[in-house]
């Protein structure tokens, strides 16, 4: 018995081969070169080189195909002989009405066909039984011992087994004359299948598949009160019909169930074979599933049951057919009652004479022995695969391979083994029991559904990588058309063959063991996917194998004698390996090649899904295998694919395009058929036949040209008759074509017996030719004649070898090495006595030495090649040996002239020979050069050497040839080099240090270095640098020395450079001290004018604005200055960089701009006047509106004017002036309906571009200008603007002091001090009030407190920041706002005399970028003389309510964190200072931002005089005088003070306070 499945042993690997690519490039002389160690095995595997990797080329949305279906345990051979006895040993029983059911012993289902073979093996049943020897059969069926199973198994073979071999051998036949089938009428009825239709056997029609499962699973068991009841059951238990016997536990059906089918034939009675425990038989009737499944199977028979029924002759009254019922066992007619009638035949039998005898006539279904006996030995269909239903694309067959492989494993498909699952796949295949069924898409035509390799044909355009692989050998499609192969000798394409065929494969589809048609030769290539699993058996065991199947399984072969050809039977490796046959094992993967060689037999299976193309070819040496696979198919009856006679004879019509191998295999299997087709026409001959014609038998279809008899397609000749035309024979079979007389009879040949012979010395001559060539080239080689040939007589071998393409022997390979090595030799020769070598044997000029001369002489003359140049290089060597003494006496002579050295070494060079006195000559001419090289570079009349020269020449000496002369001159370059190097180290120390030294020092540096003989480049560069620095020092005297103090750019400039020079000068210091101190002037100067962020720059503060005419211009230059875009202080005044370090010029320039800005802001006056009043209701947007900074169109309420420009703009996007500010703390008295004293006047961020501090503190600025010794730009405009500021005073005060101002001032005087007197109902304003003790600073320390109400809200401290109660400054706006309907005026008549200077005196002072006294005094009167303006102070009072809401919050947190500040111990020495910071900090807005700015301004330029307490009193601080314009006496004097009694309850922002009364 074979091995189990888990007893599976893998066989040994096939070899495996990794070409290189050298190797791969020629695939069959690749094969060929391994075929002597690959085909001991059958097949063999090739990994291509890792980066061959060849594109898939299958249209995968296309690729649609229908894939057969396999059975597993239908593959394997001895399975199949199984599984076949067991269908005919039920098919026996059905035959009796009754089914099988296979019983169990030990959990396994009993092998009846192993138990029968054991039983004839050992002598048979009864020998068995006399031996008592079933314990054995069990033993060797693998049961265990000790348990009585010997017993069981004879009963189940009593039951089952023997009756069916009772029938088989015919012993109840003793008087029936039965005729077994023989094998020749098997022959007969057997077709043997063409090779296109292999695999596609049509399976019966007869399904067993459901009788095999229905003998596996249980049966419903009969009850005793079933067979109480039915006396027929209860005979059958002692008797029955047919084989029935006793102690059969046969069990007849229910009687309810044989109803007559209509529309077919009524099924007889089926009786169950079923096994009890403990081995008792029980007969029980079957279900009616059973019966129905049953009649339903045999419905589908071939032969489908007839209605049989008992007939009696009694019942018959015809005499003529009475008389021919007659028993077959006794031939009498007697006792008609108890004769049966077959159902089958018709026969008559008596039931007495029955082997065993019947007890009584059986009812229903009856067949006699023979009938019985015909139909078990009836042979069995010729198996094959059966096609799949359904049709799959690539994908859909993926899915459905990876699903059932995922299933059966239980695991994802990539991480089950390999081994696990060939183990799997033979125990599948082995069992009886487990039908799994797989499905294969085998032999897919490419040429139909296209090849995985990519194909050269005009359907579609191929990159150049897929060309590449298009047309390599490996491509299965090219391969089998390749030069050297047979198969493109063949114009057909051969599918299969020439034309590759695709495999889609599944886990355990499977190819069945088999070998190639006409035993070629095939390679398989897997595209992707899982691996193919290989088993392979030599050509040389291909007879072996056969032999071992067909003793295992002789009933497979029996009824289909060409089995082996169908590719539909497997047999386990171990089961071949155990009978002595050779097999080998490989897994294929992806990528791979596997090569089978001729006639080795080969099958395998699939890993699980993957995708594979595989096709045939042939090689010379393959033509001896094909010559014996047709005789081989002559005596099997087997088609042949193509004709191999048309084969050799259409390469032998053509020799001279055959590869020389080919050329000479074909000879020689020419050779051997010509001597067969004469002996075969021979016989003809003498058999009388003398008619003949010639027939072109290669233009007729192949089965017009077949033998009948043998099936061999006839090709040089055949046999055919004048009388039977449908036919031929080939001249082995002469004596079967026909009845017909020879003198009918003809021979059809294609070529005659003289043609042959000549078609065959063709042959000859090509595959002799080259032994002829080979001789002459050996004879030329090894000069076997004496003769050496010339060069052009070696390269006419050589051209014949290529023209007759000779393959590529040792012996080419030698020539071809000779020609080439005398071709050098002539070459290199000529280049000997050219006086140089050729091109490729010339290494950058390196001559021959005189040892190589010699040995090149001793090559040439060894060559078989005679060449003419060797006399010119015997001469050459002549002239060498001449040289060579006369160079050595020349060297013995020491020391010669340089000039005999030099010519003797240039006459060497000439040589074209390295001579080794040469290399002497060579040393003592370098070692002079070198020499002569350091005198010149040291003479003193020189040029200098720089250091590299000194260190080139040192490494020179180096490789020169040591002397005293060179030594010494070594030591002086040395010596030299190094004291050169200490003071170029010792410059570049001066030149890198922090610590610069003084020129002095330089000097002397570089004077001590002057004695050095060499260029020194740092010497030169401190040369360099000192020149600088006496240029510079001279260029420092003379601007010093100037008619003027010098620019501050050019000190900026001298500056700049002397940092640079790397020399210490002390004017440097100076001049950075000065330029230090200007620019901390320029920096006080900027933070007194400029506001926080300025776009301003302090030039263009200080100048006059010469473009403020141009509203536009004004603007966009204004913006560009916010954005950073225009920075250009020249521009201003018109001048240029020189232009501005003549003051003269910038006086001038100022002047003029002066003009030029009053006469702009006139003009813009005008302009801005025209535009509509946004506070309108009907203003629309026009062109000309006014635009605010933030880019709108001011509308509605909150739009401010300006009082100088007159332009209009949001109040919340500019500094707006602070009602609450310009009331100062004050007693309750304060007169708050004196409307003209509030801070109403607004200027706009482009007219007020700077602070516009106080003259006083313009006067410390210039104090400090005058004591710097150098100008700036700066200092001169701000010396034209303090002089603008004082002309604009002077005339203000005159125009203040006339007449009819004074009393205009007189009665605003007295105004006052009515409304002071005049009581109020209501509550003054809470306005707030500092301590006496907060230190507020005064400016400048003058008498006369500062009026900024110009300022617009840039005054540092404000009511807020002295008190900040939020409650109480809104009450206080409350009250403003509900005293603005009281308020009334014009309080002064001013007349158009008095009004128009004083306008302009006000226009030109706004322009000022300077804060005056006088300037605040005339804006008052002119005030007072017109109506108070509501719209402004209704908007200014809604902006700070708005200010003051939005600043709430913040105020508060400010707060609490000062508070824990002075918990804290912090600042409290300064109580004002902590009042004023909390509000800075929460301040929003411009406003905010100035006043911190002014804070700081303050701090620097800040007061002279000491903090002064606010007064107590309401008193004026000032005493008036007559006219109110004289100081009191004591008071300070200053700008303002003739002026301070105007302005006692002026709105001041600003926290100086007037000083105090002198008591």
């Amino acid at each position: 018995m074979e091995p189990g499945s888990d007893d599976f042993l893998p066989p040994p690997e096939c070899p495996v081969f990794e070409p290189s690519w050298a190797e791969f490039r020629d695939p069959l002389g690749y094969i060929a070169k391994i075929r002597p160690i690959a085909e001991k095995s059958g097949i063999c595997k090739i990994r291509p080189p890792a980066d061959w990797q060849p594109p898939f080329a299958v249209e995968v949305d296309n690729f649609r195909f229908t894939p057969r279906i396999q059975r597993l345990n239908e593959l394997e051979a001895q399975t199949r002989v199984k599984l076949n006895y067991l269908d005919q040993i039920a098919k026996f029983w059905e035959i009796q009405g009754s089914s099988l059911k296979i019983p169990n012993v030990e959990r396994r289902i009993l092998d009846l066909y192993s138990l029968s073979k054991i039983v004839v093996e050992e002598g048979g049943y009864e020998a068995i039984c006399k031996d008592r020897r079933w314990a054995r059969v069990a033993q060797r069926l693998n049961y265990p011992p000790g348990k009585n199973i010997g017993s069981l198994l004879r009963s189940h073979y009593e039951r089952i087994v023997y009756p069916y071999e009772m029938y088989q051998s015919g012993a109840n036949l003793v008087q029936c004359n039965t005729r077994p089938f023989d094998n020749e009428e098997k022959d007969k009825e057997y077709k043997p299948h063409s090779i296109p239709l292999r695999q596609s056997v049509q399976p019966s029609k007869f399904n067993s598949y459901g009788r095999r499962a229905k003998r596996l699973q249980p049966d419903p068991e009969p009850t005793e009160e079933d067979i109480e009841k039915n006396p027929e059951l209860k005979k059958l238990q002692i008797y029955g019909a047919g084989p029935k016997m006793m102690g059969l536990g046969l069990m007849a059906k229910d009687k309810t169930l044989r109803k007559k089918d209509k529309e077919g034939p009524e099924c007889p009675p089926t009786v169950v074979v079923k096994e009890e425990s403990g081995g008792d038989m029980k007969v029980e009737p079957a279900s009616p599933k059973t019966y129905l499944e049953s009649k339903e199977e045999l419905s589908h028979s071939p032969e489908p049951c007839t209605k049989m029924t008992m007939r009696l002759r009694r019942n018959h009254s015809n005499a003529q057919f009475i008389e021919s019922y007659v028993c077959r066992m006794c031939s009498r007619g007697d006792e008609d009652d108890k004769l049966l009638l077959c159902d089958g035949c018709d026969d008559n039998y008596h039931i007495f004479c029955l082997l065993p005898p019947l007890p009584e006539i059986p009812k229903g279904v009856w067949r006699c022995p023979k009938c019985v006996m015909a139909e078990c030995k009836r042979p069995p269909e010729a198996f094959g695969f059966e096609q799949a239903t359904r049709e799959y694309t690539l994908q859909s067959f993926g899915e459905m391979a990876d699903t059932f492989k995922a299933d059966y494993f239980n695991m994802p498909v990539h991480m089950v083994p390999t081994e696990l699952v060939e183990k799997e796949f033979w125990r599948l295949v082995n069992s009886i029991e487990e039908d799994v069924t797989v499905e294969y898409g085998a032999d897919i035509h490419s040429k139909e559904f296209g090849s995985g390799f990519p194909v050269s044909d005009s359907k579609r355009h191929l990159t150049p990588e897929e060309e590449e692989y298009a047309t390599s050998g490996w491509n299965l499609n090219v391969m089998p058309v390749l030069e050297q192969s047979v198969l493109c000798h063949i114009n057909a394409d051969i599918s299969g063959m020439k034309v590759p065929w695709l495999y889609v494969g599944m886990v355990f589809s499977a190819f069945c063991w088999h070998i190639e048609d006409h035993w070629s030769y095939s390679i398989n290539y897997l595209h992707w996917g899982e691996p193919k699993t290989w088993y392979g058996v030599p050509s040389l065991a291909a007879e072996h194998l056969e032999e071992v199947m067909k003793k295992l399984t002789p009933e497979l072969f029996d009824s289909q004698p060409d089995l082996l050809h169908q590719l539909v039977t497997l047999m386990n490796p171990n089961t071949l390996m155990s009978h002595g046959v050779p097999v080998v094992r490989t897994n294929q993967c992806a990528g791979e090649f596997v090569i089978t060689f001729p006639r080795a037999y080969h099958s395998g299976f699939n890993q699980g899904y993957n995708f594979a193309e595989a096709v045939n070819f042939c090689t010379a040496d393959w033509l001896p295998a094909g010559r014996q696979c047709i005789e081989h198919y002559r005596r099997l009856r087997r088609y042949c694919v193509f004709s191999h006679e048309e084969l050799i004879c259409k390469m032998a019509a053509c020799p001279e395009k055959l590869d020389l191998n080919l050329a000479a295999a074909v000879h020689k299997e020419m050779f051997i058929m010509v001597q067969e087709e004469r002996r075969l026409r021979k016989a003809l001959l003498e058999k009388g036949i003398t008619e003949a014609e010639r027939e072109a038998f290669e233009l007729l279809p192949d089965d017009e040209r077949q033998c009948i008899k043998c099936k061999t397609t006839c090709f040089l000749s055949a046999l055919a008759c004048y009388d039977c035309p449908d036919g031929l024979v080939c001249l082995s079979h002469i004596n079967d074509l026909c009845k017909c007389s020879s003198s009918r009879q003809y021979l059809r040949y294609r070529y005659t017996l003289d043609e042959l012979p000549a078609m065959l010395h063709k042959l000859k001559v090509r595959a002799e030719s080259f032994d002829t060539w080979a001789n002459k080239v050996r004879v030329a080689l090894e000069v076997e004649d004496g003769r050496k040939r010339s060069l052009e007589e070696l390269r006419a071998l050589e051209s014949e070898a290529r023209e007759r393409r000779f393959p590529n022997s040792e012996l080419l390979q030698r020539l071809k090495n000779c020609l080439s090595e005398a071709e050098a030799c002539v070459s290199r020769a000529l280049g000997l006595v050219s006086g140089q070598e050729p091109g490729p044997h010339r290494v950058a000029d390196v001559q021959m030495t005189l040892a190589e001369l010699r040995a090149f002489l001793d090559q040439m003359s060894n060559l078989p090649c005679a060449m003419h140049q060797i006399g010119d290089v015997k001469g050459v060597l002549e002239q060498v040996e001449a040289y060579q003494a006369e160079a050595r006496e020349a060297l013995a002579s020491l020391p010669s002239s340089p000039g005999l050295l030099q010519s003797l070494l240039e006459r060497g060079r000439q040589l074209g020979v390295e001579v080794p006195e040469a290399q002497q000559l060579q040393r003592q001419v370098e070692q002079a050069r070198w020499l002569d090289e350091v005198k010149r570079t040291l003479a003193p009349s020189a040029r200098r050497g720089t250091l590299a020269v000194m260190r080139g020449l040192l490494v020179a000496g180096a490789s020169v040839a040591p002397s005293p002369a060179v030594d010494k001159a070594r030591a002086e370059l040395q010596e030299l080099l190094t004291i050169a190097e200490r003071w170029e180290e010792k410059a570049h120390l001066c030149l890198e240090a922090r610590q610069k030294h003084p020129p002095a020092t330089l000097e002397a540096i570089i004077h001590e270095a002057e004695n050095i003989p060499v260029h020194l480049p740092n010497i030169q560069a401190l040369k360099e640098a000192l020149a600088k620095a006496r240029a510079w020092i001279a260029d420092v005297d003379e601007i010093q020395n100037g008619d003027h103090y010098p620019c501050l750019d050019d000190l900026e400039g001298l500056v700049a450079v002397g940092r640079d020079l790397p020399v210490g000068l002390e004017e440097l210091r100076q001049l950075e001290l000065q330029v230090l101190t200007a620019h901390s002037w320029r920096e006080k100067a900027s933070k007194t004018f400029l506001k926080k962020n300025s776009c301003y720059t302090l030039l263009e503060v200080l100048c006059p604005c010469a473009d403020a005419g141009s509203d536009s211009t004004k603007r966009s230059r204004w913006m560009e200055k916010e954005l950073g875009l225009y920075k250009s202080d020249t521009e201003l005044l018109g001048l240029s960089a020189q232009d501005l370090r003549d003051p003269g010029s910038v006086i001038v320039a100022f002047k003029e701009g002066e003009q030029k800005e009053k006469e702009g802001i006139l003009q813009l006056r005008r302009t801005n006047s025209a535009k509509p009043s946004p506070l309108a209701s009907s203003t629309t947007a026009s062109s000309a509106n006014s635009i605010c900074v933030c880019g709108q169109v001011p509308a509605g309420a909150g739009a401010l004017r300006c009082d100088l420009c007159q332009d209009w703009f949001h109040g919340r996007c500019v500094s707006v002036p602070r009602l609450l500010n310009s009331l100062r703390p004050s007693p309750p008295s304060s007169p708050l309906l004196a409307w003209w004293e509030w801070d109403t006047k607004f200027l706009c961020p482009l007219c007020m571009r700077s602070r516009r501090p106080r003259l006083e503190t313009i006067l410390a600025l210039l104090v400090a200008l005058q004591r710097l010794p150098v100008r700036l730009p700066e200092g001169e405009a701000l010396q034209c603007l303090t002089e603008r500021a004082i002309s604009w005073q002077g005339r203000a005060r005159q125009a203040l002091a006339s007449e009819d101002v004074s009393a205009l001032l007189g009665r605003l005087t007295e105004l006052r001090q009515r409304l002071q007197a005049e009581p109020r109902p209501e509550e003054p304003p809470t306005l707030p009030s500092a301590p006496a003790s907060d230190p507020l600073r005064e400016g400048g320390g003058k008498d006369m407190p500062k009026a900024q109400g110009l300022e617009n809200g840039d005054s540092v401290t404000s009511p807020e920041k002295v008190a900040p109660g939020e409650g109480s400054g809104k009450r206080d706006l409350e009250l403003l706002s509900s005293l603005l309907p009281q308020l009334t005026g014009p309080v002064l008549e001013l007349p158009e005399a008095t009004r128009a200077p004083l306008e302009e005196l006000m226009l030109e002072g706004d322009l000022l970028e300077v804060t005056l006294d006088e300037n605040h005094s005339i804006w008052q009167l002119l005030q007072a003389g017109q109506p108070p303006d509501l719209e402004r102070i209704r908007t200014l009072l809604e902006l700070e309510k708005a200010e003051r809401h939005g600043s709430r919050g913040r105020g508060r947190a400010l707060e609490r964190r000062r508070r824990r500040k002075v918990d804290r111990g912090g600042e409290g020495d300064d109580p004002a200072r902590e009042e004023l910071e909390p509000k800075r900090v929460r301040s929003s807005g411009p406003e905010a931002e100035e006043a911190q700015e002014e804070e700081e301004l303050e701090e620097e330029t800040g007061a002279e005089g000491p903090p002064q307490p606010l007064p107590t009193t309401g008193s004026p601080s000032t005493q008036e005088n007559q006219n109110g314009l004289e100081p009191a006496p004591g008071a300070s004097s200053g700008p303002s003070a003739p002026f301070s009694t105007l302005t006692p309850r002026l709105p001041v922002p600003c926290p100086q306070q007037p000083p105090q009364q002198q008591s």
